[in-house]
């Protein structure tokens, strides 16, 4: 059984193997990227700080990208998915941040939402067939490829750090603060 905190998240576990220590803090991130975008409409995920361009909206979108690109595109070696394929990376290699203004909010939770539900899939596939040893269908140029440990512990930091982001943006919006 899983323990919340106050605000939902749930708690990882104190006392679990690697593999459910390391699910259970990018759970718990994910869950407070979830919590500080809750309950905003398009112009509270609109909102920056600062000369930042950065926006709430924006960062479920990138988000959703690092899930797809990460446990889709690394791990499994698969195309990038829309919306992510219809995109001119070269012209423009922060589309996912800026294009979130012309989303609405629910959009842009189902888009995070579905490439958070295809990235626990995917990530129980790979542990099933190698644990976190199993190593990414794709390559760096060099011919190396991250584990899969790698890539968890990659969005666990992903996470922290826009996190991080996510607690002065909503506080500019609304007030809201809070780990």
């Amino acid at each position: 059984m899983t323990n919340l905190d106050e605000h939902g998240r749930p708690e990882p576990p104190l006392a679990a193997d690697e593999t459910a220590t390391l699910l259970g803090f990018l759970e718990y991130q994910r869950a407070t990227l979830a919590w500080k975008c809750a309950g905003l409409d398009a112009a509270g995920l609109r909102a920056r700080v600062a000369a930042s361009s950065m926006t709430l909206g924006g960062m479920l979108n990138h988000l959703a990208y690092v899930e797809d690109l990460w446990c889709s595109r690394w791990l499994h070696g698969r195309d990038r998915r829309p919306p992510w394929d219809m995109v001119d990376w070269d012209a423009d290699p922060d589309w996912e941040w800026h294009s979130a203004a012309e989303d609405s909010p629910e959009q842009l939770h189902a888009l995070w939402q579905d490439a958070v539900a295809r990235s626990r899939t995917l990530v129980a596939e790979a542990l099933a067939d190698g644990g976190l040893e199993r190593l990414a269908q794709r390559t760096w140029p060099e011919g190396e490829a991250p584990s899969l440990r790698w890539i968890v512990v990659h969005l666990i930091e992903e996470y922290a750090r826009h996190n991080g982001h996510a607690d002065l943006l909503r506080e500019s919006v609304d007030g809201l603060t809070g780990e």
